[in-house]
C-alpha cells in the first residue's frame, strides 16, 4: 500500500509532493497520465500563451523564480520552472507518467482507496490526493455540422503545430483569455481570419515589460527584494478584491479603463461598438491584453457577432445566411471546469459516484477540499476555490498546507481514515453562495463560473487573505476520525 497517491503534477500536485518531501514522507506517488509534468502549463502552447498574473507572483512562496524574462511568464517559461521544482525537491522518481487514473473507490471496511490506472492496474492507498487542474479538460462547442468539416480543426489547448496557418483562412471560434492571446499572432500569419464572437469581453491594459539581466541577477543575489517586489503586487491584487468580493461600484473605475482601452486601440465606431461588453465587469472574467483590439484593424481580420447556426465541410454559416469560407478552425471555446474533477469514477463510501452526488446534492466541499461521504479524499483547487483577481497558487498551497494538517491528524490519532462531517460542509458551502451574492461574480451574466445547475460552484468570493486564515489551523471538530 502507498501512503498517499496524488493524481496530477501541475503546480497543485507538484507542491503536495514536495511538501510531504519536507514533512519526511517518502511514501507517495504522482500519477500523470501525460509524459510530461506541468498540467495546463505543459498542455497549452498556442501561439502567445502566457500567464495572466504578474510572473513575480506566479510562483511558490518557498521557491521564487528570478529568472523569469517578462512581467508575464510565457508557458515555456513556467513549464522549465515547474520541471526545476520537481528536481530541486526530488520529485521526479516520485512521478509515473503514462499513468491515467480511471477509477478510484473507497473500501470503508479498510479504510483505503483503490485506484485503478490505465484499466487495470491498482494501487491502494490510505489518501488520495486530486490536483486534477480546472483548465484542463478542452470544451468542444455543440455546434451542427462541425465534425463535417473538411478542412482542420482544432482547440486551442490541443494546438497543432505541425499545421502550417501560412496562408490559410482561419475560423477562431471564441473570444475568451486564450483566444486574445493567440488571435494576434494568428492574424500576422494567415490570408484571412474571421474571429467569431458570443460575448464581448472586458479586455484592460496588460502593463507587461521586459526583465532585463541585470534585474534578473539582482533578484538571484537579493531575493529579499524580489518578494518585497512580490508582496506588493499581492496586495494591489487583493486591492481589487474590493470590487470584485466587496463593493460592485467599485469596478465603475475598472470598467472606465476598459473602455479608455477600447476607445484608444479601436477608432471606428461601428467596430468598437460591437466590442463593447453589455455585462458588469468582473461577471466574466477580465482580460489583459495591448495587441488584441488593434488585430481587428487588419484588413485581413473579421470580426463576426453574428451567431453561428451550422458549419459546412468548406465554411462557417451564420445566422444572417452568410458563408465564410475556412480551411482550418481554432476553437477557443475553454474548458469544461466544473465537470473536471470528476472526469473520473470517484466512489465514496456508499459506493456513488462523486459525479453523481454533485449532481444530486449539488457541487460543495468544505473549504473546496474535503466531501462528507468520501473519507481521506482531498480536492485541490476544488469547488469555489478559484479566483477572478490573483494567483491560484497562493491558494494551493493554503489548501496543501491543510491537507497536511489532515494527514496529521490521522497519525496523532492512529486513526483509519479522516471525513468532514456534512453539517460543517454545509455550513461553508451556505456561507460560500450567500456571499456570492453581493458580488460582481452575480450579475447576471453566463460564464464558466457557473455550473450544469447554473450556480457559481467555481470563484471564492472574498479575499485570498481569508481564505487563508480559514484553511490556516484545521479544526479537528469538523471531522469525524474512524479508527
Amino acid at each position: 500500500m502507498t501512503e498517499v497517491v496524488i493524481i496530477g503534477s501541475g503546480f497543485a500536485g507538484l507542491c503536495m509532493g514536495i511538501k510531504l518531501k519536507q514533512a519526511g514522507c517518502e511514501d507517495f506517488v504522482i500519477l500523470e497520465k501525460a509524459d510530461r509534468l506541468g498540467g495546463t502549463w505543459r498542455d497549452n502552447t498556442y501561439p502567445g500563451c502566457a500567464c495572466d498574473i504578474p510572473s513575480y507572483l506566479y510562483s511558490f512562496s518557498f521557491e521564487q523564480n528570478p529568472h523569469w524574462t517578462r512581467m508575464f511568464a510565457g508557458w515555456d517559461e513556467i513549464l522549465d520552472y515547474l520541471e526545476r521544482c520537481a528536481d530541486k525537491y526530488g520529485l521526479t522518481d516520485h512521478i509515473r507518467y503514462g499513468a491515467e487514473v480511471t477509477e478510484a473507490a473507497f473500501d470503508e471496511s479498510t479504510g483505503q482507496w483503490t485506484v485503478t490506472v490505465n484499466g487495470d492496474e491498482t494501487v491502494e492507498t490510505q489518501a488520495l490526493v486530486a490536483g486534477v487542474g480546472s483548465l484542463h479538460e478542452p470544451k468542444r462547442p455543440d455546434l451542427p455540422g462541425l465534425d463535417s468539416f473538411a478542412g482542420t480543426t482544432f482547440h486551442s489547448a490541443q494546438w497543432d503545430h505541425t499545421h502550417d496557418l501560412t496562408g490559410r483562412r482561419v475560423a477562431v471560434i471564441g473570444t475568451g483569455a486564450s483566444a486574445i492571446q493567440f488571435v494576434p499572432q494568428v492574424a500576422e500569419q494567415v490570408a484571412q481570419l474571421d474571429v467569431y464572437q458570443r460575448t464581448a469581453p472586458w479586455v484592460t491594459p496588460k502593463p507587461d515589460r521586459a526583465i532585463g539581466g541585470l534585474e534578473r541577477r539582482l533578484h538571484e543575489r537579493f531575493p529579499a527584494g524580489q518578494r518585497a517586489i512580490r508582496n506588493v503586487i499581492y496586495w494591489g491584487l487583493e486591492g481589487r478584491g474590493l470590487g470584485f468580493a466587496g463593493n460592485p461600484k467599485l469596478m465603475k473605475g475598472l470598467e472606465l479603463q476598459a473602455k479608455r482601452h477600447l476607445r484608444k486601440q479601436v477608432p471606428d465606431a461601428d467596430l468598437r461598438a460591437r466590442l463593447t461588453p453589455d455585462y458588469q465587469i468582473g461577471c466574466k472574467r477580465v482580460l489583459i491584453s495591448n495587441d488584441y483590439y488593434p488585430t481587428f484593424g487588419r484588413p485581413n481580420v473579421d470580426l463576426v457577432t453574428t451567431p453561428i447556426t451550422r458549419v459546412t465541410p468548406t465554411a462557417v454559416v451564420t445566422a444572417d445566411g452568410i458563408e465564410r469560407p475556412a480551411d482550418t478552425i481554432v476553437l477557443g471555446t475553454g474548458f469544461a471546469v466544473s465537470a473536471n474533477l470528476t472526469r473520473m469514477p470517484i466512489l465514496g463510501k456508499d459506493g456513488v459516484d462523486l459525479a453523481e452526488h454533485w449532481k444530486r446534492d449539488g457541487i460543495g466541499a468544505h473549504l473546496g477540499i474535503t466531501v462528507a461521504g468520501y473519507p481521506n479524499l482531498f480536492l485541490l483547487a476544488g469547488p469555489n476555490t478559484l479566483l477572478g483577481h490573483s494567483s491560484m497558487i497562493f491558494m494551493i498551497e493554503a489548501q496543501v498546507r491543510y491537507v497536511m494538517q489532515a494527514l496529521d491528524l490521522l497519525r496523532s490519532r492512529r486513526a483509519t481514515y479522516v471525513e468532514v462531517r456534512d453539517e460543517a460542509q454545509q455550513r461553508f458551502v451556505a456561507d460560500v453562495q450567500g456571499e456570492l451574492g453581493d458580488t460582481v461574480w452575480s450579475a447576471g451574466c453566463t460564464s464558466w463560473y457557473l455550473d450544469a445547475a447554473g450556480r457559481n460552484s467555481a470563484i471564492w468570493p472574498e479575499f485570498t487573505v481569508s481564505y487563508w486564515r480559514r484553511t490556516r489551523r484545521l479544526d479537528p471538530s469538523d471531522f469525524v476520525l474512524v479508527k
